[in-house]
């Protein structure tokens, strides 16, 4: 029995799938640098025409990347997201943090009648100021965030990944970011619109944030 032939050069196939990617998917409406961030999201999810769903505001690229590259937090709504982003793509050794599991999360919950993910939103602070932001599964964190910053409680993050997935919130929340967003100055976001979205695609825009360098060696 002989063995399968298949490319095993990491490169090699990043490089070969993202070239299908762009003869597959309709990417005329992007920037180039919206284009790099839309094609690792694609690769994500395996879906071509996911690039349909993306929609990124005017300045998202350029504003999460400024952040990450001045060293500024990524705050992530679970621990998934928070695992799944490559280390070394981080420009400054940014740190990340999710507050899902601090010991304060439960009895917010329950003071505020809300779920863990939302009541962990709170405990980011004024750390928030500048941060970049990736909610990739609870549209309940999605709410709370933009209820809080439009209320002016919360400083504003430099960039918001709005994609959480799913059947119940999901589409809603995504739609209220887009809705919103001329009512909160300086909100800038990149979201999937419909019920697409979680951790894969959320990590994958981060790590496309974090380096303009396509494929690392």
């Amino acid at each position: 029995m002989t063995g399968f032939d298949y490319v095993t050069d990491g490169s090699a196939i990043y490089r070969e799938s993202f070239t299908i990617i762009r003869a597959e998917s309709d990417l005329g409406r992007f920037s180039p640098e919206e284009e790099t961030v839309a094609v690792r999201m694609i690769h994500a999810a395996g879906q071509t025409d996911l690039a349909e769903d993306i929609v990124f505001s005017p300045g998202a690229v350029s504003a999460a990347r400024a952040a990450l590259e001045a060293g500024k937090p990524i705050f992530t709504d679970v621990t998934m997201i928070a695992s799944g982003i490559t280390r070394r793509r981080l420009p400054a050794d940014n740190e990340v943090i999710c507050t899902l599991n601090d010991e304060r999360t439960p009895g917010l919950a329950a003071e505020l009648g809300t779920t863990r993910t939302a009541a962990a939103v709170d405990l980011w602070g004024d750390r928030l100021e500048g941060a970049v932001v990736a909610i990739g599964n609870a549209p309940t964190a999605l709410y709370h965030l933009l209820d809080r910053l439009r209320a002016g409680e919360l400083p504003m993050p430099a960039a918001i990944l709005a994609i959480p997935v799913g059947f119940v919130g999901a589409v809603e929340s995504k739609q209220a970011t887009i809705d919103v967003a001329p009512e909160i100055p300086g909100l800038e976001y990149i979201t999937v619109t419909g019920r697409r979205g979680g951790s894969a695609i959320t990590c994958a825009a981060l790590n496309a944030l974090a380096t303009k360098q396509e494929i690392l060696p």
